[in-house]
């Protein structure tokens, strides 16, 4: 980290900016703030620094305007008093303009350089390097460079802490918070202010008023401030060398037509000539026995006739918004489809640019996005037809793979494609019923059948929708409760886990010497804010209601006392701009704080309510059991969740490699396109796809994860199946890690959960097979060698190296993670 230092003042300085002339000359006018602006001088959260990012005005004949950022502990020394003046400007969302607003003066502190904090005039700034908000980073970035080449500490931007994101409107009454809560505490929600939708956005939309800003269009996240002629010249003006054009129109003839486009960023055509890797490799298109279109048009015409559209659709929207942008026409906008009214504004600036920046592509990779998306919609009907004439059709062993050679043709006897088509057993239409699960138990309660033999029903069938199934499933499918006990047993062992849950919360729960510690209070914001906004379409977390006393039943007349200490939201009844909670917000939050003194080493990670929230819906609002069932999913994902986020690269390691074997062509794909490291599937496998199905599906989907009939990560076939659902289009259209990130996440609530399950089942046996053919071959190879076995010299090594020294072509190696992917049953 660079550590930025006052450098001695120039002559030019006046008295009021090298600390000469009297005190007022030597305060500077606040005219704006952001709270939570952290500096990382490591790279462990514990050692981040909060602070305020501000742009502060020297009065004079010619006004100076600085950029400084502050942190939190220079301001502790100032007092409440300094600290009120940041968030009273903070809160002020309108431009603070000369006239009609009281100055608000401030002392810049004496900057040191263990606190990082910096004040450089905004005309001494050369660039922003901005990074916003990804999967990948959840909060976005502004690195500072500066005309004498010095590099200021990186700016990030928490904006779920800051308190222009988070507090609503200022009341009429506004109660200055106490000794107690001194620095104030962040509210929790994230509405967007002014229309911008995070903090570095706002910053350089304010620095906007005070200098020139222009974005590069060489890379798109620099940001150069007033920018000098040669500059703008460079990084607005696409350069071409000087026979690009002659090029291009020698390249465009009649019967040779294809666009200017590098070949890197053409779509792959439809037809394409023969080699090797032409044919599909996919196993689960194989094992459909579904076959490649090739009756349409030449990717040339194509590709011409979607670069065409995108400038018409170009200057079509340009054009539609400055009608719409027209003050006359203000009243029809709140009534036109969102595509339409996405591309207009309040300011009348022309967003369309923005919105597609937003999307991480630029216009002519948004279009071909949505023609990726048309073409999956396209080919789904064709899937399903495929899928029945497959069905249809009798597999026919005797089509053997042919393989040429000088001496003719061969046909290959051990490859994988000739091993039995496996076939999905699912049958999802005859669920397990209510009636069917009772059948499974005896008078006494205890089951009648084998755990595999309940799991595997489970797992090929489901379970029905009907009230309190799941209630009753569940916990015997997590281990909550054991199999092979009776009634009777069960009910002892599980009193027992209700008085260790009831021990648990007791060490928080109405004990203020706890509730109150900072890392306490820490737990107990993130747990509020993610509590406040997962699955509040489900009834019971849909009334806004808050309760008044939650929780208090079987809780004595001391604790009753002592409520504040118990409830997980600092202020019930003053929520902010937030949304509102209720009592059964409040239990799931109870449930995971509680988790968080069970598994101390882990604590509370975000995407855990996620994981909480359906079991507590399933479990209709059951803390105890909602709880220990949480418990057993938790130590299932556990490494999903580690801070240093080894589990999660170990699974998506192990998913690159499944794909390397199952489908070499897509793989090599994601290779050429950078996208080996999956980013698009983190979030399926964080939290197992909670946000990618519908609610319903989910509980589906989960119970049968839960069966580990197959494979402990059957998840990453789930996964897989994904992908290979939409490997066409993948291959086709999408060329950059941009374009399949953007394509993939908008896959959310569109997969069909039966489907892909059948298919994650056919790709789990393939799979299977595909292995025991290895180690089958292997051990034939094996056992037909003799022990001393001559090789036959090779004519392109030198007589000089040993034969035990040639290269010998090795057998196909699966690593330990693949080979594990076979493990069943926990």
């Amino acid at each position: 980290m660079v550590e930025i230092k006052r450098d001695a003042p120039s002559p030019q300085d006046t008295p009021s900016s090298t600390g000469g002339g009297s005190p007022e000359e030597r305060k500077y006018r606040l005219i704006y703030s952001k709270s939570k602006v952290y500096v990382n001088p490591t790279a462990y959260a514990r050692d981040n620094i909060p602070g305020f990012v501000a742009l502060v005005k020297r009065e004079g004949i010619n006004p100076t305007y600085l950029l400084a950022w502050i942190p939190e502990s220079l301001l502790n020394e100032k007092g409440p008093t300094e600290w009120d003046k940041f968030t009273r400007i903070e809160e002020n969302a309108a431009v603070d303009d000369e006239e009609g607003k009281d100055a608000v003066l401030i002392d810049l502190p004496t900057q040191r350089p263990e606190s990082y904090a910096f004040s450089v005039p905004v005309s001494s700034i050369y660039s922003l390097l901005v990074h916003p908000p990804s999967l990948s980073s959840w909060n976005g970035s502004v690195a500072v460079n500066l005309l004498s080449g010095s590099t200021l500490p990186t700016l990030h931007f928490h904006d779920d802490e800051s308190r222009s994101f988070t507090t609503s409107s200022k009341s009429p009454v506004e109660t200055r918070p106490g000794p107690s809560t001194y620095p104030p505490p962040p509210s929790d929600a994230v509405p967007p202010r002014g229309g911008v939708s995070w903090g570095g956005e706002d910053l350089i939309a304010r620095l906007r008023f005070y200098a020139h800003i222009l974005r590069s269009t060489l890379q798109p996240t620099l940001y150069l401030v007033d920018p000098s002629r040669e500059d703008i010249e460079t990084h607005s003006t696409q350069l071409f060398d000087d026979d690009a054009v002659d090029d291009i129109l020698a390249q465009s003839s009649y019967a040779n037509s294809h666009s200017p486009i590098p070949a890197h960023r053409r779509p792959r055509p439809l037809t394409a000539p023969p080699n090797p890797y032409s044919t599909r490799s996919s196993i689960l298109h194989r094992s459909l026995s579904q076959a490649s279109s090739s009756n349409a048009a030449p990717s040339q015409a194509r590709m011409a006739l979607l670069q065409s559209f995108s400038q018409i659709t170009r200057h079509a929207a340009h054009a539609a918004q400055q009608i719409l942008s027209h003050p006359l026409a203000k009243p029809i906008v709140p009534h036109l489809p969102d595509p339409v009214r996405s591309i207009v504004n309040a300011n009348g600036e022309w967003e369309w640019g923005s919105w597609v920046e937003k999307g991480g592509v630029g216009e002519f990779e948004s279009a071909r996005v949505y023609l990726a998306r048309w073409a999956r919609i396209v080919a789904e009907e064709g899937e399903r037809e495929r899928r029945r004439e497959a069905q249809a059709l009798p597999a026919s062993p005797s089509e053997l793979a042919e393989e040429p050679s000088p001496l003719g043709v061969f046909e290959l006897l051990q490859t994988t494609s000739n091993l039995p088509t496996p076939k999905s057993s699912r049958d999802p239409r005859h669920p397990v019923n209510e009636k069917k699960w009772r059948r499974w138990f005896d008078a006494d309660g205890r089951p009648k059948v084998r755990i595999e033999e309940a799991k595997h029903d489970i797992f090929k069938r489901g379970l029905a929708s009907s009230p309190g199934l799941r209630k009753e499933v569940w916990p015997f499918l997590l281990g909550v409760h054991d199999w092979d006990t009776s009634s009777e047993e069960r009910a002892r062992s599980w009193e027992e886990k209700r008085k260790q849950y009831r021990a648990l919360k007791d060490e928080w729960y109405g004990v203020p010497e706890v509730f109150d510690r900072p890392d306490v209070l820490e737990e107990r914001h993130r747990i509020d804010v993610d509590c406040r906004r997962t699955d509040r379409s489900q009834p019971l977390f849909a009334n806004s209601t808050p309760s008044q006393s939650p929780m208090t039943e079987g809780v004595d007349d001391e604790k009753r006392l002592h409520m504040r200490y118990s409830t997980i939201s600092p202020q019930l009844c003053d929520i902010g701009a937030q949304a509102p909670t209720n009592e059964h917000i409040e239990r799931l939050a109870t449930i995971l704080l509680t988790y968080n003194f069970y598994e101390r080493e882990l604590g509370y990670v975000q995407g855990m309510s996620d994981l909480c929230a359906p079991v507590y819906v399933v479990m209709d609002g059951d803390e105890e059991l909602t709880f220990w069932c949480f418990v057993k999913i938790m130590n299932r994902m556990k490494q999903n969740f580690l801070r240093d986020q080894s589990g999660m690269r170990k699974q998506l390691t192990t998913l690159q490699q499944l794909i390397s074997v199952m489908d070499p062509e897509l793989y090599r794909h994601l290779e050429k396109t950078e996208s080996l490291n999956l980013f698009f599937c983190f979030r399926w496998i964080l939290i197992h796809f909670k946000r990618e199905f519908p609610f319903e599906d989910v509980l589906r989907l989960w119970e049968v994860l839960w069966t580990d009939y197959y494979s402990n990560e059957f998840v990453l076939f789930v996964a897989l199946a994904v992908l290979e659902s939409h490997r066409d289009v993948v291959l086709r259209y999408l060329v950059e890690f941009d374009e399949i990130l953007k394509y993939c996440n908008e896959l959310s609530m569109t997969i069909e959960l039966d489907t892909t399950l059948a298919q994650a089942e056919v790709l789990f046996l393939s799979f299977a097979q595909l292995v025991a053919d290895i180690d089958r071959r292997a051990a034939e190879a094996d056992s037909n060698a003799p022990a001393e076995l001559r090789r036959r010299t090779n004519a392109n090594v030198p007589a000089a190296v040993p034969a035990e020294e040639q290269i010998v072509p090795k057998r196909p190696l699966l690593s330990e993670d693949l080979r594990g992917l076979l493990v069943a049953g926990r």
